[in-house]
């Protein structure tokens, strides 16, 4: 309890701009935990949906009977689901034109699909940049408030004719408090980027792959409807 209150006192004792060192650094290890949290719900959400969707697609159900149960819901559409719902929409939509060969049929519903997967991917990527960021800027802050902190701690010494490690050590310290600062806010952050970043990869491929297989079912549909 007495060594929580003193990094307490060092923290409240330090000058100015140390606070201001640590106060940035609170506040980024605040939002990225928040980041953390909800990219973790975000893509455990991903691909839950992912299963159950690709369970009801492969379960042999009519493609259209499938899309017009995606889109009754009236819920935003997500995942696989946005990626089926624009491929098979604009299929759709180009098979009730007159003239319309099936490659045409093919490229134009490939081509809806491919922005639905990047807009789903971007939206699984968001805020990842932030983490990296903080993973690796805020040693540097922390470092910053070291290296301030130590200078103003010998700079107290100027006018003291006999210097003694117990006159720096309290300076020193709340010094040191931001390093430490610094690292409990990277060390979380970049243990979470490189861990979101390698699923939203899986899950991007998995977005990618189905749009292969979708589209080789919408090619046969094609095909048959010429």
């Amino acid at each position: 309890m007495n060594h929580e209150l003193n990094i307490l006192a060092l923290i409240w004792g330090a000058s100015l701009p140390v606070k201001i060192v640590m106060a940035i650094l609170i506040l980024f290890s605040i939002a990225s935990w928040v980041i953390i949290f909800r990219k973790q719900a975000m893509l455990s959400a991903a691909n839950a949906g992912a299963n159950e969707f690709e369970e009801r697609f492969w379960s042999g159900s009519d493609l259209a009977a499938l899309f017009k149960d995606v889109t009754a819901s009236g819920d935003r559409i997500a995942g696989l689901e946005a990626i089926f719902e624009s491929g098979f929409r604009e299929f759709a939509r180009q098979r009730q034109r007159r003239g319309v060969d099936a490659r045409s049929l093919l490229e134009g519903a490939q081509r809806a699909m491919r922005v639905t997967q990047s807009r789903e991917v971007d939206r699984l990527e968001r805020n990842l940049e932030f983490l990296a960021n903080v993973g690796s800027i805020s040693p540097y802050v922390g470092l910053f408030g070291t290296v301030w902190g130590i200078m103003i701690a010998f700079q107290g010494l100027a006018n003291v004719k006999e210097a003694t490690i117990a006159m720096v050590a309290p300076g020193i310290s709340e010094a040191l408090v931001a390093t430490a600062m610094g690292l409990f806010a990277a060390i979380p952050a970049v243990w979470a980027y490189n861990r979101f970043a390698s699923r939203v990869e899986r899950v991007a491929l998995r977005y990618e792959t189905f749009l292969e297989e979708f589209s080789s079912i919408l090619q046969r549909q094609a095909h048959v409807d010429d």
